[in-house]
């Protein structure tokens, strides 16, 4: 077993922020069969444009059933990595909000010049200020500012507390940031992402690229497709699978335990 997912996001795209939480949370026990796990900024309105896809609520069928979906892929993931609850809301204006070179800039930025785990926490309270009330508008480069500013250090989920917490960057360090996510470099590293997304088939985002420890790639889309993911790889996983009623003789013990009844 080992080999590597790379996932390709936008801070824009809701299910995104849902694959990113899930491999967060099964971060360690992919590490623990050999898999590495690496998060690419890419810019999702470049992967429509390039495609001619269209973002889902520009088609009423799609508009309607959407809701439905995204209730519950946010209930199946249910929490932070803290375990503080999801509070994910829709921008007022999606479309507005989610030209998000300037903070993917950023991102890059962070990625290149800090620690791994500074980036994840970054991504992470980007993501959380993006999809949380008020929903923030990063584009915006004062809001992106003031949200580096306030990035609470260890950051895996919103505290009471958060306000009082050491910060993860400095002023210094901010101004470094945002002049960054200005300059050519990191203007090419999201080009350059964004270009590797397409080249491997993307159309949306999330796009995951697995290679398993045969060196074989293959691409896989949405938040929603891990048990493939996991077979690709040669992973020991548990399937979706529907389960027997009680008082079946050959299920019904594990039934019972898996509904916290008495055996």
């Amino acid at each position: 077993m080992g080999g590597k997912i790379d996932c390709y996001l936008d801070i824009a795209s809701l299910y995104s922020y849902l694959a990113y939480l899930d491999l967060l949370r099964n971060r360690p026990i992919l590490a623990s069969h050999g898999v590495t796990v690496e998060f690419h900024p890419t810019f999702l309105g470049a992967l429509n444009q390039a495609t001619g896809n269209k973002p889902p609520w520009t088609l009423p069928a799609k508009a309607a059933h959407g809701p439905f979906d995204a209730a519950r892929s946010i209930a199946r993931q249910g929490t932070y990595p803290n375990g503080s609850p999801l509070n994910i809301t829709f921008p007022e204006n999606l479309f507005i909000n989610g030209k998000t070179i300037l903070p993917l800039r950023a991102l890059h930025c962070i990625k290149s010049k800090f620690p791994p785990e500074t980036f994840d926490q970054t991504l992470l309270y980007l993501f959380h200020i993006f999809w949380s009330p008020p929903n923030l508008n990063l584009t915006v480069p004062e809001n992106l500012k003031s949200t580096l500013l306030a990035v609470p250090e260890g950051f895996s989920g919103p505290t009471a507390n958060d306000v009082k917490k050491k910060k993860l960057f400095s002023a210094e360090q901010v101004e470094e940031i945002m002049k960054g996510a200005q300059a050519e470099e990191f203007k090419g590293k999201l080009k350059k992402t964004t270009d590797e997304a397409l080249e491997k088939g993307a159309f949306g985002a999330p796009w995951i690229w697995a290679t398993n420890d045969k060196g074989e790639g293959e691409p896989f889309f949405g938040s929603d497709r891990f048990h493939f993911v996991y077979k690709h790889l040669g992973l020991p996983y548990r399937d979706v699978e529907v389960l027997a009623n009680g008082d079946d003789p050959k299920w019904g013990k594990l039934w019972r335990k898996e509904n916290g009844a008495k055996l």
